[in-house]
């Protein structure tokens, strides 16, 4: 299956069981006088339209390259991911306004089936966690990536509203604030995965070197080529699935320009055979004139 389906099938799955959780949390915060669990319902429903985002990331980074943009339209899906990060960033506020509002509002204890919900969403988002990182390791999809971030996150307000509440319920009276701290620690942990998922999404728009197996990847299989003596200097940069690559190739000094010429086509054939990841490879032909010296 072609990296982008399965990246598009990843974010249904995220959108699907998002809208799910919402409903789910909402209607039980409601009822059952949590506001961890109305907290958790707001993370997850900013967590919809951050997957609807992705969507169109992964759609639009994956259109074909065009006059305007000769190297495609990778660039989208990390700026995508910024925008991901804004609205964990506004859910995180949200949640904490609320909390420290909360703390200082008398208000009824969480009723004890919060819980059981709760035990059930923590172990689905785990799962879905898991499902959509490992979707976004094979796609190398960063904004894929933040989504699966959006799922640990949600993953940890709902252990942190699972604390809160069995904190309130064991000691009782007096600890109805329980659930509003547990709601504002998981703000905290929301902000930090933003970084998380933004640090890297940074170095992808900066161009930062990052990549340094795939680089040693390169380099091994470009020793199989005939005529390539060593690889000089090796350049990658990533836009959103594919990764370019500039390349500085030592060949003998002595071949014709239709050599080098050949041998950069059949070295550029290999590495995209044998890499499919990569996408525009740009090679340089160096001559090596040592041989001759000697």
């Amino acid at each position: 299956m072609p990296n982008t389906e399965k990246a598009i099938k990843a974010t249904y799955f995220s959108i699907i069981g998002n809208t799910l959780l919402a409903l789910i949390k909402g209607i039980t915060g409601y009822f059952g006088n949590s506001y961890a669990m109305i907290a958790d319902a707001i993370e997850s429903t900013t967590d919809i339209f951050a997957s609807f985002l992705v969507l169109f990331g992964i759609k639009y980074s994956n259109k074909p390259a065009d006059e305007n943009h000769p190297y495609g339209h990778g660039r989208a899906e990390p700026l995508i991911t910024f925008l991901v990060v804004g609205f964990l960033i506004i859910s995180a506020t949200i949640i904490a306004y609320e909390s420290i509002h909360n703390i200082g509002t008398p208000h009824e204890l969480p009723k004890p089936f919060t819980l059981f919900v709760l035990g059930a969403i923590i172990i689905w988002k785990e799962i879905s966690f898991q499902i959509v990182m490992k979707k976004s390791i094979e796609t190398k999809s960063s904004s894929l990536k933040a989504d699966a971030w959006h799922h640990r996150s949600d993953a940890i307000t709902s252990v942190a509203a699972f604390i809160g509440i069995s904190i309130a319920l064991i000691l009782g009276k007096g600890y109805e604030s329980a659930d509003d701290w547990a709601a504002l620690l998981a703000s905290v942990f929301i902000l930090y995965n933003c970084y998380k998922i933004f640090r890297p999404a940074l170095g992808e728009i900066m161009d930062e070197h990052l990549y340094h197996d795939l680089e040693a990847d390169i380099k091994r299989i470009s020793q199989t080529v005939n005529g390539v003596i060593c690889i000089e200097k090796c350049f990658i940069r990533k836009a959103g699935m594919k990764y370019h690559v500039d390349l500085h190739v030592m060949v003998d000094g002595t071949i014709s320009v239709k050599e080098g010429h050949d041998i950069s086509h059949i070295l550029k054939d290999t590495l995209r055979e044998q890499l499919i990841e990569l996408g525009h490879v740009l090679i340089h032909i160096e001559p090596n004139f040592e041989s001759i010296e000697r």
